[in-house]
């Protein structure tokens, strides 16, 4: 009970912590934490919404959550690592406690927080979809519990399995492809129906007859059955629990003792580009060799690129067939891929982060700044109209609009400078630290992820508003105005990057210090 009482202490104590950093960073916290009780208090409506249906429908649908949940259990935390602490056991590895002690421990901790806690009451709202009678009602919660550690247990086993490979390069790389496999594979169900391959129920019990057998299957199906058959279900969901929890604590004994090879030494090579050869020497030269530098050697800025492309095609599959056809579709897809490419731009200073003093010494004027701003943009266009091209043309022939490739293309530069625009200014009002070793898909240092959020978020938002001079007239079939969409989007780019350059100068300091967060 000290352990976890300890470790569980430790929790709070780091989430209480962004309550005593800066405002930007209690700010966040307070979002992510309103964020959280919204999530839980509609999952849970939600799924006792589930009771209306019909009896076997229920069931095959709580089957299906529980197994998404165990499996969202487990492949969450592997994007959130480096994030959250106590998800690296080599953190935690000068504890003088026994390896059975510290796996209680952090047991503990993976259940101390809002985001479990909201987890476990959507899980409960189970009990509402299919419980019967007070034997029912103690078998649900006996079988909720169960699911509960099940997912806590599972995550803890793959994070602590691959948290040696999770700190090299490679390993990065190798979770941001499976992470986008898995985008795909999420898709299958949507695209079957788009395409008539079957029906929406006959699929539901389809899965439901597969996942029937896992352990959360069983768990959900004793929820359902009751009785000594529930019990039995729940016996074998308990064994399944104990065997993860042992191989944790073995994942975790080696881990703790495995020497961390990830940073091992890197050779410095001086190679000339197209680049150097287009542009002359100076400040957005080198801003521009550098950003694409980072581009092709940085996990994080591949896997949006790469995420970027694969979800528009995605969207395109869907559309296609028996979808929606025309002109409009290519222009939409395509405009979605733009906002999507210049998502990652909307905190361009964090992934220099401590080195970004370099750049603060070298920028002696609010001119200098968007300069800096300017380099980082260009790279940017270098990469993504090329991709934008390519969805244009992609989407055009898939969706049966190749006569609106050409518009799509032009719509696609114009949200690309909305966006380029809208990134800069959330560059300097809302930075935040992207730690070096932390994967793909982290987006800030511990305690900032609301500001990363805030940040997505409000990029995001803008962008769509200021494109909305661009779409709402294609609505009305006026797709003349995409011709309008370049000059557009380059006049917002160079709006909001003096906007910023005008804000950026005067906060550099401020900038400098929350790109540089200890982590």
């Amino acid at each position: 009970m000290t352990t976890v009482r300890l470790f569980a202490e430790l929790k709070l104590r780091l989430l209480a912590g962004n309550l005593r950093g800066d405002l930007e960073r209690k700010l966040g916290f307070v979002f992510t934490l309103v964020v959280a009780v919204l999530a839980a208090g509609a999952g849970f409506f939600l799924m006792g919404l589930i009771r209306l249906a019909p009896p076997d429908v229920a069931a095959d649908l709580v089957i299906v959550l529980f197994t998404l949940f165990l499996l969202a259990w487990t492949t969450l935390p592997l994007m959130a690592f480096g994030l959250d602490d106590t998800l690296d056991p080599a953190r935690l590895a000068l504890f003088p406690l026994p390896t059975s002690r510290l796996a209680v421990g952090m047991f503990t901790a993976s259940a101390t927080g809002v985001w479990p806690a909201a987890s476990l009451i959507v899980t409960v709202g189970a009990l509402v979809a299919l419980a019967s009678g007070i034997g029912g009602f103690l078998i649900g919660t006996l079988a909720v519990l169960l699911q509960f550690a099940l997912c806590l247990v599972a995550s803890r086993l793959v994070t602590t399995s691959l948290s040696g490979a999770l700190r090299s390069r490679r390993g990065r790389d190798v979770l941001a492809v499976a992470a986008i496999g898995a985008v795909l594979l999420f898709q299958l169900p949507n695209l079957l129906l788009n395409r008539d391959m079957g029906d929406p129920v006959a699929l539901l019990h389809g899965a439901a007859q597969v996942l029937r057998w896992t352990p959360s299957g069983l768990a959900a199906h004793a929820i359902a059955d009751g009785g000594w058959a529930g019990l039995a279900e729940l016996a074998a969901v308990a064994l399944v629990v104990v065997a993860a929890a042992w191989l944790w604590i073995k994942s975790l004994n080696r881990a703790l003792v495995t020497t961390d090879a990830s940073n091992p030494a890197a050779s410095v090579r001086r190679d000339s580009g197209l680049v150097d050869r287009l542009l002359p020497d100076g400040p957005l030269a080198a801003v521009v060799t550098k950003e694409l530098k980072y581009m092709r050697r940085e996990p994080r800025y591949r896997v949006v690129w790469f995420s970027a492309v694969v979800l528009t095609a995605v969207l395109a599959i869907s559309f296609g067939g028996d979808g929606p056809s025309g002109p409009a579709v290519p222009i939409a897809l395509t405009a979605f891929g733009g906002l999507l490419v210049t998502m990652q731009l909307c905190n361009a200073f964090g992934i220099d982060g401590r080195s970004l003093w370099m750049n603060a010494v070298a920028i002696g004027s609010e001119r200098g700044l968007s300069v800096d701003l300017a380099g980082r943009h260009l790279a940017g266009a270098i990469v993504g109209i090329p991709i934008l091209v390519a969805v244009a043309v992609v989407t055009g022939v898939l969706t049966g609009g190749a006569g609106g490739i050409v518009w799509a293309v032009l719509t696609g530069l114009g949200v690309l400078g909305i966006g380029l625009g809208v990134g800069a200014v959330t560059s300097v009002v809302i930075p935040y630290t992207v730690p070096e070793r932390l994967n793909a898909f982290t987006g800030a240092a511990p305690g900032q992820g609301g500001q990363a959020f805030a940040s997505s978020m409000g990029a995001m938002a803008g962008v769509v508003l200021l494109s909305l001079p661009l779409l709402v007239p294609m609505l009305f079939g006026l797709l003349w105005v995409c011709a309008l969409a370049p000059f557009y989007g380059l006049a917002a780019e160079v709006l909001g990057r003096r906007l910023a350059a005008r804000i950026g100068f005067a906060r550099m300091p401020e900038i400098l210090a929350a790109v540089s967060k200890p982590v």
